[in-house]
């Protein structure tokens, strides 16, 4: 018998269990083996935004260097193929290996926790007026476990979610498709590429080590494949060295157009990090909202699980907020004609000095 069952061990997960793990009894399911014969990455950009930066000082955490990856870049290229602009900013990144960020939370779990990596949450059933029955498979074999409380922390395509809240609004789903490229060519910059012909939001290069990975957010239909690889052309045309692939990974992300679209749950099930939405709209960047909707909920339940719902509403209302204005800048960012306006300014941009010796 469990307080908490937590699906999904991912930035929001790991950070909710080490946050409460003083004070109740907690099961964390998590499907990622972290072993290497596991394939299984995270599609993810790998980049440590200031906003996640900042949580992490706020919990008193410094990322170890096994985490970090080069080059560690300070500008952003952004690349607007509809009205054939670029800019740079300044931009404060970290650039990190996801997979290994990952394995870094968890083990920042205290070993009270008990953790099932290579778990695949099932379904729940209601026991009675308070506890509930957590179906799910451990390497291989069924398992049964009550609790008190489920906190779904498994991402865009929440299975918790989809399975109890079905009625209520979801935020616009996007597929994302990334590939790693071995290149000799070293960019001294992060791209942010705008081309209505792909997508309505917005694609990505990021120099990892020896590769280039290239990512973009999709509507997630059938010419999905075909919007990638007309990206793909479009960068070799506009001069980017586009090599050897030898990784690609794809996942559902969520883009919340409306406060509407969070779900914080209800009395006996909860959710955190993008599974409640809490995603930004403009960036895609869900690390500091992992953070903070974790924290919010960790506060909630420092006086007990009744009533929690509540006071974790309450909580977020801040999150809600920044979703709220985050909404208000993507008007700016994904309208062609608003975009060009700005970016014609060179309002915050900088220019780029090349010394040849």
């Amino acid at each position: 018998m469990y307080d908490i069952i937590i699906v999904g061990g991912g930035p929001a997960g790991s950070t909710l269990a080490r946050l409460l793990s003083r004070n109740y009894n907690i099961l964390l399911l998590e499907k990622r083996s972290f072993e290497k014969s596991d394939i299984r990455t995270k599609c993810c950009g790998g980049l440590i935004a200031p906003d996640a930066q900042l949580m992490l000082a706020k919990f008193g955490l410094g990322v170890p260097k096994e985490v970090l990856q080069t080059p560690q870049l300070f500008a952003v290229r952004a690349i607007d193929f509809d009205n054939s602009i670029e800019r740079y900013y300044q931009r404060h990144y970290i650039n990190i290996d996801r997979e290994e960020f990952d394995k870094w939370l968890i083990r920042s779990i205290p070993s009270q926790v008990d953790v099932l990596t290579n778990s695949i949450y099932k379904s729940l059933e209601i026991v009675g007026n308070k506890n509930i029955k957590v179906k799910f498979s451990w390497n291989g074999k069924e398992y049964k476990e009550q609790c008190k409380l489920l906190v779904g922390a498994d991402g865009a395509f929440s299975k918790v979610r989809r399975q109890n809240f079905n009625n209520f609004l979801s935020p616009k789903l996007y597929i994302v498709i990334q590939e790693w490229f071995e290149t000799s060519f070293n960019l001294d910059y992060y791209g942010a590429i705008f081309d209505r012909e792909i997508t309505d939001f917005y694609s990505w290069t990021i120099p990892k080590e020896n590769h280039l990975l290239i990512g973009t957010a999709l509507m997630p239909n059938k010419d999905a494949l075909k919007k990638f690889e007309l990206l793909k052309e479009k960068l070799k045309i506009y001069g980017f060295k586009i090599e050897k692939m030898t990784k690609r990974c794809s996942a559902y992300i969520f883009r919340p157009t409306s406060v509407r679209h969070i779900i914080t749950g209800n009395d006996k099930i909860a959710l955190i990090g993008e599974a409640a939405g809490f995603i930004s709209p403009s960036s895609a960047e869900g690390l500091s909202f992992a953070f903070k909707s974790a924290l919010a909920l960790a506060k909630a339940l420092e006086s007990g699980i009744d009533g929690y719902d509540k006071r974790y509403k309450e909580n977020v209302k801040t999150l809600k907020k920044s979703i709220l204005f985050k909404n208000i800048k993507s008007v700016v960012m994904y309208n062609p004609v608003l975009r060009r306006l700005v970016m014609k300014t060179g309002l915050l941009s900088m220019d780029i000095e090349k010394y040849f010796y």
